[in-house]
């Protein structure tokens, strides 16, 4: 039974609006300054415009278009300790505006204020426990005032959500045709356009706006000798226009076909693998040779989420886990051998992936931040808070997915850095091993110290010469002793799209890239399923 199209949160805002409510925002932030032992205050103003359609098995499902407005505040006060609170809240008009600012930063500073007090009651009553409570600060940062316009060429708002349903459909009614073991297929496509003003009490003023597509696809197939259906999903998306779905994007370190040509490719990938036999792991460890694509998922799971350092600093283990890159701050592997000296990765918002923006949510300028240099490590993601904490210079990584949500330590663009080898020559000098490609389902230990990641192919290796493709194989390491036995690090670099971390309560889903070239190293692969 299909579902009906229908169009939800039309609340008449256009993205204009931050232009008339810039000097509102200043005006607001700066009366801020005056409030008792207030020591900083921000404030960001969000309009989203969007447009999204669902198609299933060649049948449209699901349409939504609309607009939001979304407040996000954060105030620090109290003397002589401080503490922060926050404010958010999704408006439905612009009506009234200046008084729901102005209401918010109230709310929050009095909650900052009374926390304040109970932080610096408990530093008094709980002795060396209680100095744990530290007072909040925020490490410095450029106090920018900038406005940054999008790069498309298809204005998302200029897009009916009619044609995007007219572009979806017959490309799911042709994966449904394409065979008769393609037993399910659905499609999903999102255009948007997002601007952001963010202004605080230190004089930042940073206007930013950037347009956002994405599609998803999955297909289910069914294997010719009737065992359990294979379900495969991906994601192609980046920020641009309308113009990345029928045309793609082949930029650096991006290469995204047009939504049709994926979707195909997906759907041809699950017949495929469906038909393959099921991965007889080998006894102990063997060299494995992973591709860029598998290697993506290793950079977000293994390097990308230990290295956020509010999640080092304990700040989420209750439900998200630690680090296994940092014990205590004089407990941890800032500065100590932990790859192998042919592997480097970093994360890098500036460059033009998924997850680029020139400034985080707290105004702090975006740069890259390696996490292993040389096989060494030297930085974790911060914000200016944890900067603060740490004694180290904030690198622009604290970020929400909506305004009125808190900001959180995230990835951008992280992955595993290029090397010099040229990948068939990875493979070729490979007397017995096997070549792992494209990523599946992680599995990672609470710290990340290990982990077990599946893959949609992998392939033995004998003489340098790829054998038959098995199905339902997994890489499983020791996260140090994996990237320590790394030997080999190609020359072919590529990023992909990731739509869906989760991280936070509530859950926040951020866009990101990750990626990395083929990688050569020791580990034990194990098989998901037997048969």
């Amino acid at each position: 039974m299909a579902y009906a199209i229908t169009e939800a949160g039309r609340s008449q805002i256009a993205a204009e609006l931050v232009d008339q409510k810039l000097q509102l925002a200043r005006d607001v932030v700066a009366e801020s300054r005056s409030m008792k032992d207030l020591q900083y205050c921000d404030l960001r103003l969000e309009v989203v415009e969007s447009k999204e359609a669902w198609v299933e098995n060649g049948q449209p499902k699901v349409g939504m278009q609309g607009e939001r407005l979304c407040v996000g505040i954060r105030v620090i006060a109290g003397n002589p300790v401080a503490a922060p609170a926050y404010y958010g809240v999704r408006l439905g008009t612009a009506a009234g505006l200046a008084g729901a600012l102005r209401d918010g930063i109230r709310q929050a500073h009095e909650r900052a204020l009374a926390s304040a007090q109970e932080k610096a009651l408990a530093r008094r009553s709980f002795g060396p426990l209680g100095a744990s409570l530290y007072s909040t600060r925020l490490a410095p940062v450029p106090l920018v005032q900038e406005r940054v316009p999008p790069s498309m060429r298809r204005d998302p708002r200029s897009v009916p959500l009619a044609e995007v349903f007219a572009y979806l459909t017959p490309i799911s009614a042709r994966l449904a045709a394409l065979d008769g073991r393609v037993l399910f297929n659905l499609l999903r496509a999102e255009t948007q356009l997002r601007r952001q003003l963010f202004c605080s009490s230190e004089g930042a003023c940073i206007d930013q706006t950037y347009a956002r597509t994405e599609g998803i696809c999955v297909v289910v197939a069914q294997s010719p000798d009737g065992a359990s259906p294979l379900e495969l999903y991906d994601a192609s998306g980046h920020q641009a226009g309308w113009e990345l779905m029928e045309e793609g994007l082949r930029r650096d370190y991006v290469q995204l076909p047009d939504f049709e040509t994926f979707c195909l490719a997906l759907a041809q990938d699950a017949l495929g693998v469906s038909a393959a036999p099921p991965l007889k792991p080998p006894d102990g460890d063997v060299v494995v040779v992973t591709d860029p694509h598998f290697n993506a998922l290793v950079a977000h799971e293994v390097v990308g989420h230990p290295t956020e350092l509010d999640r080092a600093l304990k700040m989420e283990t209750a439900y998200a886990g630690r680090s296994w890159l940092l014990k205590d701050l004089q407990d941890n592997q800032v500065g100590k051998v932990v790859a192998s000296p042919l592997l480097s990765a970093f994360s890098d918002p500036t460059l033009d992936g998924y997850g680029h923006y020139l400034y985080d949510d707290e105004g702090t300028p975006g740069r890259r931040a390696y996490h292993f240099e040389s096989g060494v490590f030297k930085e974790f993601l911060n914000s200016r808070q944890t900067a603060a904490v740490a004694g180290v210079a904030p690198n622009g990584s604290y970020k929400a997915t909506e305004a009125d949500l808190v900001p959180l330590i995230r990835m951008s663009n992280t992955a595993f850095a290029a090397g010099d080898s040229d990948p068939a020559q990875i493979v070729a000098e490979v007397d017995h091993g096997y070549y792992v490609q494209t990523h599946r389902i992680p599995s990672v230990a609470e710290s990340r110290e290990n982990f077990c990641i599946s893959a949609v192919k992998v392939y033995e290796i004998n003489n340098g010469q790829l054998g038959r493709p098995y199905r339902d194989g997994a890489v499983a390491a020791d996260s140090r002793d994996y990237f320590l036995r790394v030997d080999a690090v190609g020359n072919d670099l590529r990023l992909f799209p990731i739509p869906n971390c989760g991280k936070g309560q509530p859950m926040q889903a951020k866009r990101m890239s990750n990626g990395g070239p083929t990688l050569r190293s020791v580990a034990r692969l194990v098989g998901t399923r037997q048969g």
